[in-house]
């Protein structure tokens, strides 16, 4: 959550530098245009104009009432990307569904990629640097493999030699967009990992996989787990949670005591003949300094 809220504080900020006169950016190396390039800005929809030579002309409407639902869920997930034309005007590149759906609920504003008149050498750029940064999650990875795709025309095997990646490894991140939004939010806010988002996604009904991730999250399914689920799935055509040990009284009783006197609730992973694995999680720098000081006072 406090990731989201950095990204969007940032949003707003190149939002305020944009409608700034004399921060006018037209070009590439123009002063402050590296803040924009690569970053994702908040626009206002009033802003943004449709592009003329949309190829797409008809959209489903039930279909556009349904991601629009879906994004007064959950917002926005995947940017759209608008190209600057004048002082604070700008003309869609891509996510003219999405910038519909945002229409419809209301939104007043919506995160968007700039480009800069047609830099596309400036915008490949800044997209393979922003792959090579250590803090994204697979989502993003996957939105920026795309967007070399749609905007750059690049080529998984061309992507593969700019970003220093296997084919298959770009290949595997790129079907995780085809996952349900919820579930793509879920991997974006850590509540399951991109294991078991590779796993769920070699189902295709969107609320067998949802029935899936409901069951990871209630029962805390592991990677391997959630395949066996998925497996059953595909033999039975139901979501049979596989059957796990019972945990131990005094294990239960042993993670209580953990959590209250760490301040975070721990985990215990069970392995063969009573051994297992303790995972204490902290949230910052100063987090693990205090944990740090909770385990050295008891040495």
């Amino acid at each position: 959550m406090a990731k989201a809220t950095k990204k969007q504080a940032l949003g707003r900020g190149l939002s305020a530098l944009l409608k700034d006169p004399s921060n006018d950016i037209q070009s590439a190396q123009d002063k402050n245009a590296d803040k924009v390039v690569g970053n994702i800005v908040e626009l206002e929809l009033d802003r943004i104009e449709v592009n003329p030579f949309q190829p797409r002309t008809k959209f489903n409407e039930e279909s556009l009432r349904e991601l629009a639902s879906s994004i007064k869920e959950l917002g926005v997930i995947q940017p759209i990307t608008v190209r600057k034309i004048a002082f604070n005007k700008y003309q869609l590149v891509s996510g003219e569904r999405r910038f519909r759906a945002s229409s419809l609920v209301g939104l007043k504003t919506i995160p968007a990629y700039i480009r800069i008149a047609n830099d596309q050498e400036s915008l490949e750029m800044a997209l393979v640097e922003n792959i090579q940064r250590q803090d994204l999650d697979p989502i993003e990875i996957a939105l920026s493999y795309q967007r070399l795709i749609d905007e750059i025309n690049l080529t998984q095997e061309q992507m593969s030699e700019r970003v220093g990646k296997k084919r298959s490894t770009i290949a595997n991140y790129l079907r995780l967009l085809k996952l349900d939004p919820i579930i793509q939010t879920g991997m974006r806010d850590g509540f399951i990992s991109m294991g078991h988002g590779r796993a769920i996604i070699n189902i295709e009904d969107h609320i067998a996989q949802l029935e899936i991730y409901e069951k990871i999250l209630t029962s805390k399914l592991s990677v391997r787990q959630t395949e066996q689920l998925v497996k059953n799935y595909h033999q039975n055509k139901e979501v049979t949670v596989p059957k796990t040990p019972e945990t131990p009284k005094y294990i239960k009783k042993g993670v209580k005591e953990i959590s209250e006197y760490f301040g975070h609730k721990i985990h215990v992973k069970l392995g063969k003949n009573g051994s297992g694995k303790i995972t204490i999680p902290f949230h910052s720098e100063e987090d693990f300094n205090r944990i740090k000081k909770l385990v050295q006072r008891e040495k």
